[in-house]
């Protein structure tokens, strides 16, 4: 999954964002258990809120949530974490598999805001779905008081930089011809 970061204003505070796309999270077999990939756990562990997409047009990424909410839960047992659930390709209604009672009753649920947007027709309501998300993160954290809030002595994942990997390539070879000329 990619990381994207964007740095805006929010009630006059600049806020930096930093959304992880984290793709290929899907149920196993036929039970209600989710299979994730590792680099989803460490995500699910450094957010500070998330956002659930899934698709008007195919019930199976809405079959996902429940069992992904499940899944951070188990990680993030007592905390207070800002959801949203957002209904994309909402400009699809002949194809529609999903409908918008069902959302807004998993949103109530799980505790979350609920949105139906077409990032194809009109970014504006993705635009602003993430804002009331922001807003509400930036709510809590000024609400911590002046304590440590949790997450912010984990070190967040970074994108890849070139620089860095060609480094760490360099030193594991070096490293490897070292102990290889000691024997």
């Amino acid at each position: 999954g990619a990381l994207y970061s964007r740095k805006f204003t929010i009630d006059g505070e600049q806020i930096s964002l930093q959304v992880q796309d984290t793709p290929f999270v899907s149920l196993e077999d036929d039970t209600d258990s989710i299979c994730c990939q590792e680099q989803i756990n460490r995500s699910i562990y450094w957010a500070d809120g998330f956002v659930f997409v899934y698709s008007i047009t195919d019930y199976e990424s809405y079959r996902v949530l429940r069992p992904l909410h499940q899944h951070i839960r188990r990680i993030h047992p007592n905390a207070n974490i800002p959801l949203l659930l957002m209904a994309n390709k909402g400009d699809l209604l002949r194809a529609r598999q999903v409908s918008s009672k069902e959302g807004l009753q998993l949103a109530g649920e799980l505790g979350g805001s609920y949105h139906e947007v077409s990032a194809r027709e009109n970014c504006e309501g993705v635009h602003e779905a993430f804002q009331q998300l922001c807003q509400e993160l930036s709510r809590i954290i000024g609400s911590c008081n002046g304590e440590k809030r949790r997450g912010l002595h984990l070190v967040r994942p970074k994108s890849p930089n070139m620089q860095d990997l060609k480094r760490r390539l360099k030193q594991a070879l070096t490293s490897k011809g070292k102990s290889a000329t000691m024997l």
